[in-house]
């Protein structure tokens, strides 16, 4: 309950007048259908892969309006998943990225620039441990629609991007690990009722069984009293 009660309030410090008419919409990211990709050179034979899964955040989103967009995410350091118990053990120990003492990476937009109607890069600062910086996506505006499984509003976004792990610490056996850390990010994001400002129900419509009480129309009085 109380990490739901985090991210509502997280989502409505995104915008000062978020719920006011007029203002873009807002909508929650939904962590089963989101996830991180990244890879890094190893020695010089393969690019190793892990994944980094169950990220919550809000983002406010105007799908005719790049301009207006913004993101807040965190993503747990624990779900960090390198494909092997023991290199898990290893990469979120202190050495690496240390989940005891840091249990989340951050990330926050700071600026948007739209490329065209379907794509944009958003620049934001990622924070891993103690250390912040800089970043830049690549992102693409997959679709915007009503989920035909839930009737929703939902967005759905892919990203893509780089950086170089020494700028967060992360700068152990430089001559075996490559130096560039590439990432992709697949994101379904669904809007949040209250940011709902055009006057229409944004809620799932829901079915009944229930049959609606029936309304007849009084049958007309007959003349009972005709003179024969």
């Amino acid at each position: 309950m109380a990490q739901h009660l985090l991210i509502a309030l997280l989502c409505a410090s995104l915008s000062p007048l978020a719920w006011a008419a007029e203002t873009p919409p807002q909508w929650r990211i939904e962590p089963v259908h989101s996830r991180v990709v990244f890879d890094v050179e190893h020695a010089g034979f393969s690019r190793s892969m892990a994944t980094l899964s169950a990220p919550e955040g809000c983002l406010v989103f105007d799908p005719e309006d790049w301009s207006t967009a913004s993101v807040e995410v965190t993503l747990p350091t624990a779900r960090l998943d390198f494909g092997d118990a023991e290199w898990n053990t290893t990469m979120l120990g202190k050495r690496w990225f240390n989940a005891e003492d840091f249990p989340a990476l951050q990330f926050r937009s700071t600026r948007v620039e739209a490329v065209d109607a379907q794509n944009a890069r958003v620049f934001g600062l990622l924070r891993v441990r103690d250390l912040e910086r800089e970043v830049m996506l690549e992102v693409r505006l997959n679709s915007a629609r009503r989920n035909p499984l839930t009737l929703r509003r939902t967005v759905g976004f892919s990203a893509s991007g780089e950086l170089q792990r020494a700028d967060f610490g992360l700068d152990d056996f430089p001559n075996l690990i490559g130096p560039v850390v590439r990432f992709r990010i697949e994101v379904e994001a669904t809007r949040q009722r209250a940011s709902n400002t055009n006057g229409t129900n944004d809620a799932a419509a829901e079915p009944t069984n229930s049959p609606k009480p029936a309304t007849t129309a009084p049958e007309p009085e007959h003349a009972d009293s005709q003179q024969h």
